[in-house]
């Protein structure tokens, strides 16, 4: 089992939402790696709510490193993958790479964790059956993109639906993390135990 979880993110991200799951990730003893269109310095930005607005506030955040490109991702040599939201996924979804790196963890039935807008980045796939039925959340103005996907769209700011995670905003990082992570080292315990059953 691969100790390895994507984050998959660009210029623009939430900077809670990138940074809060990079941290955790290490401190768990895993390798979180950042992939985003290009490799570079990515800008990330603050979002915040302020009372009298009917929508979220922008300002810009701490830089952030990517390690590699999406056009060098292996997805196949991660056990999980992670969307933050923020503005990213809103441009970066438009990528041509981004769909086959999608794919391939909902094909292998990996974990996969988005967060706030991050559910915006999974209408660049041409097809959209692994969501019919399902039920996620997202930040309620992406809820026309969930629906749109054919999932359901919960009010809750957490849903697990399978090896899917989902999460409202920054504010439900902690919840989001515990479930993604309790699904990963499910995954891992599965693959140690049927390959020792092989092995027996």
């Amino acid at each position: 089992m691969s100790n390895k979880v994507l984050i998959v993110t660009g210029d623009a991200a939430e900077v809670l939402e990138v940074y809060y799951p990079y941290y955790r990730l290490l401190e768990e003893g895993y390798e979180a790696v950042i992939a985003s269109p290009t490799q570079k310095t990515l800008h990330t930005v603050c979002h915040d709510f302020i009372e009298g607005w009917d929508t979220y506030t922008e300002k810009p955040a701490h830089q952030l490193q990517s390690h590699l490109g999406f056009a060098d991702v292996d997805p196949s040599e991660y056990a999980a993958i992670i969307i933050p939201g923020g503005r990213a996924p809103e441009y970066i979804r438009g990528n041509a790479e981004l769909p086959r790196i999608l794919q391939h963890f909902i094909d292998a039935d990996k974990p996969i964790g988005a967060i706030c807008h991050g559910a915006q980045v999974f209408l660049s796939l041409p097809d959209y059956s692994y969501f019919n039925g399902r039920t996620m959340t997202a930040y309620n103005a992406s809820r026309l993109e969930v629906e749109r996907l054919g999932a359901c769209y919960a009010d809750e700011t957490l849903h697990v639906d399978g090896k899917l995670v989902t999460g409202h905003a920054w504010p439900d990082l902690p919840g989001f993390m515990r479930e993604f992570l309790k699904l990963v080292r499910e995954d891992a315990a599965t693959t140690e135990a049927d390959a020792e059953a092989l092995t027996s």
